[in-house]
């Protein structure tokens, strides 16, 4: 089991990104995956490294717009890709 010290803190990197649209992205993954994430030691792994990347790599990987690398491929990265828990917000 996950640490709430590294739950809380990958929440909080999740959704502050530095871009609305990354927020949007990243958070919504969190906000939908982390329960999940925080059971499995080696998905949770997964996501700080995937938080370690820069935004822009991330988005053109969830888009399908750039392979993403070896590591972070795999069924996570295919859940990110889903892009079905993203909430639009209204303007």
């Amino acid at each position: 089991m996950v640490s709430e010290v590294r739950l809380k803190r990958a929440h909080w990197r999740a959704h502050h990104r530095g871009t609305k649209e990354a927020d949007m992205l990243v958070g919504g993954f969190a906000d939908r995956w982390m329960a999940e994430l925080a059971k499995d030691e080696a998905a949770f792994t997964w996501f700080e490294a995937l938080m370690e990347e820069q935004d822009v790599d991330i988005m053109a990987w969830a888009f399908a717009k750039a392979q993403p690398p070896e590591a972070l491929q795999g069924l996570w990265m295919t859940r990110l890709m889903d892009l079905d828990y993203i909430r639009l917000v209204p303007r």
